[in-house]
């Protein structure tokens, strides 16, 4: 490790995080290029991990839930983008929807139009983010809080979906595959994605293309149960075939 790597590893650990922005003011004489090539060195390392902005000290995430949601929340996030950004087309005016929490999720509350639409969702932080809108209403589900993915789930959050309709649904997922269907890490955040498809019209699936033969534990629905299948890139053939013969339509 060279003198300039040491000292920007140094400061990461002292700062538990830094930004690009402030690696180049700190070394001005050099390129941005080489200090993300530092970076990846101290990455390759276990030292830091990268995000979009920066980096961040392994150390510093270790017992922090906040800074390991916001490193999920920076991945893949131009693919989360995409399909935020064709969600956002199947959204008509004066509809009530459901919007499941994650970061994906987030994406497409970034890019909400600010219509009149009934906002239901399990996340707290899409829903302060909805807020920022004027015309649309928010209900925020009751329950437990997961504090790893700012969702809430739980027997609370059903009984809570069970006085409402919902005529669109989007949803999130953490893997999905033929074999296990679109699953979940978590098992009260499965049975309220169940429920929650059981009582929707229609049901919106964003799935980035990371999530694509990834298998969590608890499966919440099959192609059967949904209606449409968002995503960034052109899916396997395998995939698009058993989204046709169930009716799926696939953006």
């Amino acid at each position: 490790m060279n003198d300039r790597i040491e000292k920007l590893n140094n400061y990461v650990q002292l700062n538990g995080e830094v930004k690009l922005k402030e690696l180049e003011k700190i070394f001005p004489d050099v390129s941005s290029m080489t200090l993300r090539r530092d970076l990846a060195q101290l990455e390759k390392q276990g030292l830091v991990l990268r995000v979009r902005s920066g980096a961040v000290s392994v150390d510093s995430i270790k017992g922090s839930k906040e800074v390991r949601y916001n490193l999920r929340a920076e991945e893949n996030i131009e693919a989360k983008e995409i399909v935020a950004k064709k969600a956002v087309e199947l959204i008509e005016q004066g509809r009530s929807l459901y919007l499941d929490s994650g970061s994906t999720i987030m994406c497409l509350a970034e890019i909400l139009p600010n219509e009149h639409l009934s906002i239901l969702t399990s996340g707290p932080n899409i829903g302060i983010e909805v807020a920022k809108k004027t015309n649309p209403s928010i209900m925020l589900i009751g329950g437990q809080l997961n504090r790893n993915n700012i969702s809430v789930s739980g027997m609370g959050a059903i009984e809570f979906v069970k006085l409402v309709n919902i005529d669109v649904a989007f949803m999130a997922t953490s893997g999905f595959s033929l074999e296990a269907g679109l699953t979940s890490g978590d098992y009260n955040e499965c049975e309220l994605k169940k429920y929650v498809i059981q009582k929707a019209k229609k049901v919106v699936v964003l799935m980035d293309s990371s999530k694509i033969n990834k298998n969590m534990p608890y499966t919440f629905a099959g192609l059967k149960e949904i209606d449409v299948l968002v995503t960034d890139k052109k899916l396997p053939d395998e995939i698009i075939a058993a989204a046709l013969a169930n009716n799926v339509v696939v953006y």
